[in-house]
Parts: C-alpha cells; structure tokens; sequence
C-alpha cells in the first residue's frame, strides 16, 4: 500500500474517533436534555400523551390516601379571632409583594396557609402521609383554583396561598395547576412570628401548618383550624362565606 494511501486512511480513521469522542462527550447534555423534556411534560399535565405525565406522576399528589390521619384541634389558633394583621410585604408569585395589612380591602381576603407541596420530580419527605395535616396541599389549591368564581361572587376580593417555600418553587406551582389567584413566600416565618401561628417541623425543615384566615378591614375575622380534609376545604370557606354575609360597607 503507498504511503499515500495509508495517510489519508489514518486522517479517515483519526476523524472517525474524533467523531466518536464528540459524540461520547454530549451523550450526558442529551440525557439532562430528554430529564427536562420530560419534566415539561408532566407540568403540562401530560397533554402530550406520554405516560410520563402528570396523570400518571402526580396522581400520587392529587389524590389523598384513605387512612390520612385527622389533625387534632390543639388550641393553636384559639387567640387569632379579631386580631389586627400586621404590615408585613411579602413576595408574591405575581412578581409583587403584598402588605398583608391591606388584604380585606375592600371585601374579604382568604388567607390560606399550607406546609409544602409536593413536585412531580421531587419526592416528599419522608413519612410525610403520617403526619396529621401535612399531606394534601395539592389538592386544597386545585380546590381553591375550582372554586375561585364562586369565592369572588360571595365577597371574596382575593385568594392568597402562604407558606415557607420561595417564589420559584411556588411559582412551578402555579404554573403547573393554572392557580388564578398568587402565592405568598413567608420564608423567615414573619407572619407565624407576628401572629403566633402554628408551625411544626419535618425532620429538620420547619413548615406552616395548615390554616385559613378570613380577612375583612385588616383584622382576622374567622380562623379555620384544623383544616381537614385539604380537598374539600374551599368548599368549607364558601359555606360559611354564604352562613356570615357581610353587613354593611
């Protein structure tokens, strides 16, 4: 074989491995890249048809087990009727912050507080269906979401989701669920802080416990406490929205 011959075999062959080695080398870029795609998917609920969507990921956090255990009412929040709401400015999913001192004005504010929801790609801590209300804060915001219309025909002039996750987290969230009405980011506990609102720990992550506030002119004007069951809990508010008519301006 002429020499010739042999170096342009050599380049073919050296081009080949170069190829091969590139090819080697974006094999981890194009496994995160299908791990995003298929994230996407599930957050669009999986109208895309692939079975790796939000029915089959989130029907764990959509449904509630049937043996959930019931919360204990421990006096928590026997103090909160009539209080004043403090002036407190936190961010919020709708690329604001909110005083807190404004909500009730006019009409009412819901004020629901929650412990953690749950993520299609993440999972929950550990033991979380064993603690009396932690689990099923997805469905109390598909419930609020459901039931927005008729909670702002019956006086409500805001629904506002608390708890301590940052507003990127909350964000996916609402996105997620199409959630018409914003989350509140209250990492630091100020509200639980300025109000002595319950709170309890998982593992070592403090979290809300779960709590509704009505709110009219700045001051609580009924606390439900405990919350149970998450699913239904919007439909708790509106029942009493419809039993305590507002009277006068």
């Amino acid at each position: 074989m002429r020499i010739g011959e042999l170096a342009r075999l050599a380049g073919v062959t050296a081009k080949a491995i170069r190829d091969l080695n590139a090819r080697i080398e974006a094999l981890p870029a194009r496994r995160d890249l299908l791990a995003h795609h298929l994230r996407q998917a599930a957050y669009r609920g999986g109208r895309s048809g692939e079975p790796f969507g939000e029915r089959t990921i989130m029907s764990d956090l959509t449904k509630l087990p049937a043996d959930l255990p019931v919360p204990d009412d421990d006096g928590a929040a026997d103090h909160l009727l009539g209080l004043v709401v403090p002036s407190l400015r936190l961010p919020s999913t709708s690329g604001d912050t909110i005083d807190l001192a404004t909500l009730g004005r006019p009409g009412r504010s819901v004020l629901y507080g929650y412990p953690l929801t749950g993520r299609p790609d993440t999972d929950l801590p550990e033991g979380w269906d064993t603690i009396p209300g932690a689990r099923g804060c997805t469905p109390e915001a598909c419930a609020f979401r459901d039931h927005h219309d008729e909670l702002t025909a019956a006086g409500v002039s805001g629904v506002f989701g608390l708890s301590s996750q940052d507003t990127a987290y909350q964000r996916e969230l609402v996105d997620r669920l199409h959630l018409p009405f914003a989350m509140l980011s209250d990492t630091g506990f100020r509200l639980a802080e300025a109000l002595d609102l319950p709170t309890f720990h998982a593992g070592r992550v403090r979290l809300y416990k779960r709590l509704t506030l009505v709110i009219r002119h700045g001051r609580i004007e009924h606390a439900f406490y405990p919350v149970f069951p998450p699913d239904r809990h919007a439909e708790q508010v509106l029942g009493w929205l419809h039993d305590n008519p507002v009277e006068g301006p």
